[in-house]
């Protein structure tokens, strides 16, 4: 007598593999984990490139800094506190760390123990529109996109730097909000610096 599974059998074995195979990829949300790993990634950039500004500010004693207020974004003049694009972030973005690169004048390659930072850091995905990050809803901020964006007062050493997270996590209103509890003046950006009320 042959033995083996019937037809039956097999039916209910691949209806409980479906199910499962569903119930793990509804809990999971892998797309989600993806979008958790580049705002992981957009806090660890932050953080370095924070920490690389005030190295250069504190090893120069007469640092190259802007004379009016900065707006730029990776390859353009874009900033998420103006109304109107004045240029793609997808654009061929500048990642140089002489001064000319996104983070305008200030020329990390002039530490004295040299550049901390071999690159300036560019958000994954760079973009202004039809990018998968949140629209911005606020009166100040109309512009979507993911992209690192520089601000630097006439004052040297004041700036902030800004990014908008993506996944449900870490924006406005997530479990690990980093947007709205910043202390910056918009919850809908992730800013850090020295002053975040600019």
């Amino acid at each position: 007598m042959q033995k083996g599974f019937t037809l039956v059998e097999l039916l209910i074995v691949i209806a409980i593999l479906v199910v499962l195979s569903v119930a793990v990829v509804l809990v999971l949300n892998p797309a989600e984990l993806i979008k958790q790993a580049r705002d992981s990634t957009r806090i660890s950039d932050f953080s370095t490139l924070n920490s690389a500004i005030a190295l250069y500010l504190s090893d120069l004693t007469s640092p190259n800094w802007a004379t009016t207020t900065i707006r730029t974004c990776t390859g353009g003049t874009i900033f998420p506190e103006t109304t109107t694009a004045t240029s793609s972030c997808s654009s061929v973005a500048v990642v140089a760390v002489n001064g000319t690169g996104w983070v305008s004048n200030v020329e990390f390659n002039k530490i004295s123990v040299g550049s901390p930072i071999s690159r300036l850091p560019l958000d994954s995905l760079n973009v202004i529109t039809g990018a998968s990050c949140p629209s911005v809803t606020s009166t100040v901020a109309t512009q979507i996109g993911c992209f690192y964006g520089f601000k630097a007062s006439s004052t040297p050493g004041v700036y902030k730097l800004v990014a908008n997270m993506e996944s449900n996590k870490y924006r406005n209103g997530g479990p690990s909000d980093v947007e709205s509890k910043d202390g910056g003046n918009n919850d809908e950006w992730y800013e850090v610096g020295s002053n975040l009320s600019f």
